[in-house]
């Protein structure tokens, strides 16, 4: 009697021997799905059979590496890897079966198994619903399904004749384009440009999050092999709450060590830039500022990957890329930002005119009024008989402008840059000193970018079109950052304008050998942003939000910055509205 590992042995050695017999190549080494062997013997062997196939007829690392290299740029790997693997079927199953005639038939029965055993959570996501359309296509013939699908079927269905591993990778990045992010394209750019991503690159990324066990060594190749391993996999995974549990089961206490500390922080500043600030300077920054909820953080501050480039990579390309995009509606807005800065500056010009007037008032002191000198023994009160004139306070002011740079703003990126654009001309216009950053989190860091300093020619203000997006965002400690600057200025008027989405969002993702604060969302990440605003209005600076987000965050941003935040629903009012909100500001203050 065999024992049940025994069997498993066994099972595992016959599936194995099939993939090399198939391949012709005994070399050939892959993580086989013996998980779904104990449901269908018949999906595991045919999958034995495509893994083989697919390494005699094409390129696997070639697929692989595609794959990679489009996750790298943010692609979602599940989707992704679920339409390879239908492209992958339809390129090899004709050419193994002319050879081996029962391959037409294991692929029947695995086609049926699939059907009955995982219908209903291949129904529940649209590569899933492409998957049971081929499913039913080849088993009955039946290819009658909604258009969105059916064309996708007929571009797989086309690859039967192919002998390009090309014309998969062609096919399976048109799909995920065009059904998966539609958005994808004009985000990150086309085949070509994911291609061109370098191994460079590619190592230098950390691929922990995409890997199930904690590995230490060479991740990419980690990464590559597991690509290999699933694209020839038709059945189902694992469920992502399955997933989730195992993770949460492993989780445990990490000491980060000084070598994994000196490649994180290599990271960042090969992805945004070198900082400007000395490395006793940041370790000083860090202990006084990220302390509290962001006691496990680190400030990261830099003029950007455009101006202060370690070396010319893809996210080098990718930012210079998103900057032109900003150039281009720039260059498409000229009159309409001259009208917006010429109102803003009056606006401006006004308030602070208003400020520097004389104001005369009756007092008990001053110059005598020679008309009111009848009262004098006439009435039991004069009254006041002098004129005093009093200046209203005519202090300097200083201004720090911080923009939203999370992911959540892409969509909007360019029209943050422009608003960010129309202050710093206007305050420009008005002599007052102000400087422009942008913010977003990137695993531990909170990179704070800036644009133009408090002191710098008029000149800077253009470099506000460098503005990009990315990652997360964590609202508090950014402004706290802001502030910090801020409360050391030695102007007396001091205004904090921040361009958010009023979405605080800072989810980092377990990954060893790093730290792990706690999730910065939703309503404990609105109380500690609101928490930061009223702690620097009570140190006298004035803090103004401006809303570019949608209508339904709007609840929050009033959280955060109370009565003085500016909704701006069309770029076209943005200086009346603003105008409108920093003189009542001048004017209090």
């Amino acid at each position: 009697m065999y024992d049940e590992d025994e069997l498993q042995i066994e099972a595992e050695n016959r599936i194995r021997n099939l993939m090399w017999t198939v391949s012709g190549d005994y070399r050939l080494d892959t993580k086989l799905d013996m998980e779904s062997y104990s449901r269908s013997k018949y999906i595991s062997l045919y999958d034995a059979v495509k893994q083989g196939a697919f390494a005699r007829f094409f390129d696997r690392n070639e697929l692989a590496m595609y794959m990679v290299k489009k996750v790298y740029y943010g692609a979602q790997e599940r989707p992704l890897t679920e339409l390879a693997q239908l492209c992958v079927d339809a390129a090899v199953y004709r050419k193994i079966a002319k050879e081996r005639p029962g391959v037409w038939e294991l692929r029947e029965r695995a086609f049926s198994d699939l059907l009955d055993f995982s219908f209903h959570k291949m129904s529940a996501s649209l590569p899933g619903r492409i998957k049971i359309a081929m499913l039913r296509g080849y088993l009955r013939g039946d290819w009658h399904c909604e258009r969105q699908i059916e064309e996708a079927a007929r571009k797989i269905v086309a690859l039967e004749d192919t002998e390009d591993t090309m014309d998969i990778i062609r096919v399976s990045d048109e799909l995920y384009n065009s059904l998966i992010d539609k958005s994808f394209l004009r985000k990150h750019g086309d085949l070509q440009h994911v291609l061109d991503v370098t191994i460079e690159d590619l190592k230098e990324f950390d691929w922990s999050d995409f890997l199930e066990e904690e590995m230490t060594e060479d991740l990419l190749e980690q990464y590559l092999n597991k690509m290999n391993s699933q694209v020839t996999v038709l059945g189902e995974e694992q469920d992502e709450e399955e997933k989730e549990k195992k993770q949460r089961g492993k989780q445990k206490v990490v000491v980060i060590t000084e070598e994994a500390a000196a490649k994180m922080y290599s990271y960042i500043e090969l992805n945004y830039g070198r900082s400007y600030l000395t490395e006793m300077e940041q370790k000083r920054l860090n202990q006084r500022l990220c302390r509290g909820a962001h006691a496990d953080c680190s400030l990261y501050l830099t003029d950007g990957i455009l101006q202060n480039p370690v070396r010319t990579n893809a996210q080098f390309v990718n930012a210079r890329r998103h900057a032109e995009k900003n150039k281009v509606l720039f260059r498409n807005s000229r009159n309409m930002l001259v009208r917006n800065i010429e109102q803003l500056t009056d606006e401006l010009k006004r308030s602070l005119n208003r400020r520097s007037e004389p104001e005369d008032t009756m007092a008990w002191s001053g110059a005598i009024v020679p008309r009111l000198l009848w009262k004098v023994g006439r009435t039991e009160e004069p009254g006041r008989l002098f004129l005093k004139t009093n200046r209203r306070n005519n202090s300097e002011f200083v201004v720090d402008v911080l923009m939203d740079a999370s992911g959540s703003q892409r969509d909007r990126q360019s029209q943050v840059a422009l608003q960010a654009y129309i202050i710093s001309e206007s305050l420009s216009n008005n002599h007052i000193p102000h400087r422009i950053m942008s913010f977003c989190s990137f695993w531990d860091y909170t990179i704070l970018q800036r644009f133009r300093e408090y002191d710098a020619p008029r000149e800077d203000n253009l470099r506000i079109l460098d503005f990009v997006t990315s990652s997360n965002n964590r609202d508090g400690l950014a402004i706290r950052a802001a502030g910090d600057s801020l409360l050391q200025r030695q102007e007396e008027g001091k205004i904090l304008i921040v361009l958010s989405d009023g979405k605080p969002n800072d989810i980092i993702v377990n990954r060893p050998n790093s730290r792990n604060p706690k999730p910065y969302y939703g309503d404990y990440a609105v109380k500690d942003t609101a928490f930061e605003v009223r702690r620097l209005r009570s140190n006298g600076v004035c803090v103004l939000g401006v809303f570019t987000g949608k209508e339904k965050e709007l609840m929050a941003e009033k959280k955060i910055f109370g009565k003085d935040f500016a909704y701006i629903r069309n770029i076209e009012s943005f200086s009346k509205v603003v105008g409108r909100y920093l003189r009542k500001l001048l004017e209090d203050m």
